[in-house]
């Protein structure tokens, strides 16, 4: 090649080369990232005046859209699929609750499920948060307004880091098994036990010594799993894999929540063998606060105590339900749990329903405007009624009864309108099985003190004629004799003995020994119902040489057992004999004689378990006729039965 022509063809090249490295120069100011593939340009190099530089996600590290760590994208579509597969749980009522509802007159709730079935139901207090699906029971695993200043970062977590200004970049990075993230061309950065709250501050320092002029923002992108470990009286103690974001409450709903017998009040957070907090659910349920629901750590122990002490308020108040106690609440407490009292609620007074060990359930009335800094206990249950239920007629209010002696659960209980008495034995559980159902004392107030003013009437009149008797013989003798005297003193003991007795109110049921079931009578307000065991004795009272009780055998006749009792004594008036059966009614020779004396006699009818044959004095006649107000007859004509004839043989 000629001289010229080589000339011109290196000028030619030489221009080619610099017009190349010209656009190379250009492109290198507009992507930064090229310079990485130049020969011989360094950082340092790099121009900064003429644009930001801009920093690529590393390869290494997950980008927006793909997969995370467990093969699932960031999307959240997996909990969906949880949330369509989740089985709603079924609840399990305490024994406590159960009693509370009975009281409260709900005496099966359907399905007993937490959402669509039994919504209605009467449950402890907080039942529906901690077994229901009103809590998502995993905590968010995305997001910085949900993350707690004090949270400590640690390998697994991924930090999303926007960088603007000079430096341009939208980088989210995983801290690696070593608690490091690596931030392109600025190099490892150290997370491990950093606060969140100082994760920007730390971030920012490091990126400084490498660019100028520029800002920050920094979140949480995945948060890492940490294993915790929940026990006590839980549905499913165990060890559990959470987000590192998950708390105390989380825990719990992940295990499926505290048992009927596990506390809403007492959840304890251990970490390294110490108590860290002692959850109370109810300050946030009540108040709002959840201050002391901590974010969990590695190996924490979330522990559920059992349940502490429980009442239930039911009735007129906003929320229905069984309360957990922490210890000297008053009434006062209750209602507050309660959400107060409706707006149809009687705010003058309430019942307190109340278990005591010697009588069963006792029932105490409350004033309202006086006793609601009375201490409530275990067991107790606050009745308040509605003012539209005491504005109803007397036969449509409740009413309120006591069932006492062979029963299974003793005590007073309210009973709809309309109860008879065989639901208030149902009420108490039924009989147990000692007990003698023929036996059974049912009073009533009502007849009580009707029963109180004839009594006394009868007394009066009683006296009224043996006063005039007195005198009407005193009129026949010039000198009463001795033994007048002595007959005039003892009516007057006796009538004094018969004041002293009073009527109890005693309601003869009609039926028989072998019948299982009481008859249908209906129930007033006040009733009284005692079911004694089993007699094991005939009773023997009165006129007879050895009184006292006899052992029950069957066959035998009421004539045997005055036999045993040694016969009838030479005062003794044969013909007004009577038995009182345990049943109360009472069989007399006068009553079956009738006034043409044609029956038959008392004394040969079979003994009965529990009766009581009374031979009276033959005191009160009066000429050649029995008084037609026989003291005997008044004894058995008011119900004060055996007792009384004991105390005045």
């Amino acid at each position: 090649m000629t001289s010229p022509l080589r000339s011109a063809f290196a000028f030619t090249a030489r221009r080619w080369t610099g017009l190349l490295s010209m656009l190379l120069l250009a492109a290198v100011l507009q992507e930064p990232a090229l310079a990485q593939a130049i020969p011989g340009i360094s950082n340092d190099q790099l121009p900064t005046s003429g644009g930001p530089v801009r920093l690529s996600q590393p390869l290494s590290q997950k980008k927006n859209g793909e997969k995370d760590r467990s093969g699932k994208d960031g999307s959240r579509s997996d909990r969906r699929d949880a949330d369509q597969d989740w089985v709603k749980p079924v609840y399990k009522p305490s024994e406590f609750e159960l009693f509370v509802r009975q009281l409260a007159g709900i005496t099966k709730v359907q399905g007993e499920r937490l959402d669509d079935e039994g919504r209605d139901a009467l449950r402890r207090f907080g039942a529906d948060l901690v077994t229901g699906r009103n809590f998502d029971t995993e905590a968010a695993t995305e997001g910085a307004s949900l993350v707690p200043d004090d949270y400590l970062l640690g390998p697994g977590d991924e930090v999303m880091i926007n960088l603007w200004g000079s430096v341009e970049a939208n980088l989210r990075l995983e801290i690696d098994r070593s608690g490091r993230i690596a931030i392109p061309r600025v190099g490892m950065v150290s997370l491990t036990g950093v606060r969140y709250a100082d994760l920007r501050q730390v971030i920012s320092q490091r990126v400084a010594a490498q660019f100028r002029n520029f800002d920050l923002s920094v979140a949480l992108g995945q948060v890492r799993a940490v294993r915790i470990y929940v026990t006590g009286f839980v549905q499913k103690p165990g060890a559990l894999s959470v987000s590192g974001l998950s708390t105390v409450l989380h825990a719990l709903m992940a295990a499926g929540g505290p048992t009927g017998v596990g506390s809403y009040r007492s959840i304890q957070l251990r970490r390294g063998g110490q108590l860290v907090s002692n959850f109370d659910l109810y300050d946030l349920l009540l108040r709002g606060d959840r201050s002391g629901d901590r974010v969990l750590r590695n190996d924490d122990v979330v522990h559920v105590a059992a349940v502490g002490a429980q009442i239930g308020v039911i009735g007129s108040v906003n929320k229905p339900a069984v309360f957990e106690l922490k210890g000297n609440e008053t009434i006062a407490d209750a209602l507050a749990m309660a959400g107060g009292l409706s707006a149809v609620a009687n705010r003058n007074t309430a019942v307190v329903h109340r278990l005591d060990e010697r009588v069963g359930q006792a029932l105490r009335d409350v004033d309202l405007k006086k006793d609601l800094s009375q201490p409530i206990g275990n067991g107790d249950v606050l009745r308040v009624a509605s003012v539209a239920d005491m504005a109803r007629p007397a036969l449509r209010q409740s009413k309120r009864v006591r069932v006492e002696g062979e029963v299974q659960r003793p005590g007073d209980y309210l009973l709809p309108a309309g109860s008879s008495l065989r639901d208030a034995l149902n009420a108490a559980g039924g009989l147990t099985l000692e007990a003698f159902l023929y036996g059974a004392e049912f009073t009533r107030e009502t007849v009580r003190v009707s029963q109180i003013e004839n009594y006394d009437r009868a007394l009066r009149d009683l006296e009224a004629e043996l006063t005039r008797a007195s005198v009407t013989q005193k009129e026949k003798v010039v000198a009463p004799s001795d033994s007048t005297v002595a007959r005039g003193t003892e009516q007057s003991r006796l009538l004094d003995r018969l004041r002293s007795v009073q009527p109890t109110g005693r309601v003869v049921l009609q039926f028989g020994p072998a019948d299982a079931q009481l008859p249908e009578l209906s129930i007033e307000d006040g009733d009284r119902l005692y079911v004694p065991a089993k007699p094991s004795a005939v009773n023997v009272y009165g006129s007879v040489f050895n009184s006292g009780s006899y052992l029950f055998t069957a066959g035998r006749s009421l004539e045997q057992y005055l036999g045993m009792a040694g016969g009838a004594t030479r005062s003794a008036d044969k013909g007004s004999v009577f038995v009182v059966r345990a049943n109360g009614s009472v069989v007399s020779n006068l009553a079956r004689a009738g006034w043409n004396f044609g029956g038959g006699r008392v004394e040969a009818l079979q003994a009965l378990p529990g009766d009581t044959i009374f031979v009276p004095e033959d005191m009160f006649r009066v000429g050649d006729r029995q008084d037609l107000k026989d003291w005997s007859q008044i004894l058995y004509q008011f119900g004060l039965g055996a007792l009384a004839l004991k105390n005045l043989k």
